[in-house]
């Protein structure tokens, strides 16, 4: 994986609080601004995630975890005896 270059116009006041919020945690404004992609990226895929596992819906929760709704529902699987 190579490194690419990308050249950004900051309103002045925004890059000082950023270089105020790098010098806070130590780090060079370019490491700053990278973590920030990095973990914004993450928190987007990680939301899609969370949608698309909400989208199969309630199939192999208990009754009372599904959530209320007038939708049709899969049928429950019975538990063994005994248990």
């Amino acid at each position: 994986m190579g490194s690419e270059v990308l050249s950004l116009r900051l309103d002045g006041e925004l890059l000082d609080r950023i270089r105020q919020h790098a010098a806070r945690r130590g780090m060079t404004v370019q490491d700053y601004v990278v973590r920030l992609l990095v973990r914004d990226d993450f928190d987007e895929r990680f939301q899609a995630s969370v949608d698309a596992t909400a989208e199969l819906g309630t199939w192999g929760l208990p009754q009372a975890a599904a959530p209320a709704g007038d939708g049709a529902r899969l049928p429950q699987a019975a538990a063994p005896p005994g248990w």
